[in-house]
């Protein structure tokens, strides 16, 4: 697939994010949005069937893949906000106007916050494998997958030796333990970043409740959920579906945290299926 940069000049959010334009120039648009420990290269097997009909936009977030790492501030990225307030910029610089988000694991409460910011440019999010908080809430009986001190261990770990934590806590993530091809392409992945910047999207990511955000996203949502997901648990995605006004609930017999990866056909074929009748 070839890339065409974003029509920005240098100094330009779309620069900045390494922002990429393929497939059909005037088609609808749907933005695609990685997680943490990866980048916009992670959607390459998902995104043929799309290409055709649509205009695909990609980007790189804070601190990966090709972002300009001068254009990183560490306050701005220490919550999940500062991401979001790079998507906003780079779909009012673009003047995309109807874009469907995709967007994979904690970048689906960015695109919930983006939805916040600019609501008139989205049209509808596809959530892959989202969770509104990783961390149990005991108060409320809450299951998000880790307790507080499982949290500030997976932490520690990452600031004792990154490189250790990534060949433990990526091929967890990936799931489907049966390929290990896959957890060693995401280990990959994740040693592409910088320790400093990945250890503030990993704090953003485990410190953050989104839960009373997703009750004010008016924008329409499809939330896709994965089999045997170590990340985002069934609780935490119906948590999820319940909490948004508009959201449509679609399992995958995909299991792990990344179906785009390890089933892309399918993962396509239920984006697709549920996209909105552009006019």
């Amino acid at each position: 697939m070839s890339t065409v940069p974003a029509p920005a000049g240098p100094g330009s959010a779309s620069a900045r994010n390494d922002v990429t334009v393929h497939g059909r120039p005037d088609g609808p648009v749907v933005l695609f949005l990685h997680g943490f420990g990866s980048n916009q290269d992670m959607w390459q097997r998902l995104l043929p069937p799309f290409l055709a009909e649509h205009r695909v936009v990609l980007l790189d977030q804070a601190g990966a893949g090709r972002f300009d790492p001068a254009a990183y501030e560490r306050e701005k990225y220490r919550s999940l906000d500062g991401y979001a307030a790079d998507l906003a910029e780079v779909c009012e610089e673009l003047d995309l106007r109807d874009v469907v988000v995709v967007a994979h694991s904690v970048s689906s409460m960015i695109a919930a916050r983006t939805a916040l910011r600019v609501p008139e440019r989205l049209r509808q999010i596809v959530m892959i494998a989202p969770s509104a908080r990783y961390v149990d809430d005991p108060a409320t009986g809450y299951d998000g997958g880790f307790s507080a001190e499982d949290v500030e261990e997976l932490l520690a770990s990452l600031d004792h030796n990154y490189l250790s934590w990534t060949a433990a806590v990526a091929p967890m993530i990936m799931g489907n333990p049966d390929r290990p091809e896959l957890g060693e392409e995401f280990t990959g992945s994740f040693r592409q970043l910088d320790p400093s910047t990945a250890r503030d999207f990993a704090r953003a990511t485990f410190h953050t409740d989104s839960r009373e955000l997703l009750t004010r996203v008016g924008v329409p949502t499809v939330v896709l959920q994965c089999r045997d997901d170590a990340l985002a648990p069934d609780s935490a995605v119906r948590e999820v579906v319940a909490r948004l006004p508009h959201a449509t609930l679609v399992t995958l017999r995909a299991s792990g945290h990344c179906p785009h990866v390890s089933e892309p056909a399918e993962t396509a074929a239920a984006i697709l299926a549920h996209l909105p009748a552009w006019t």
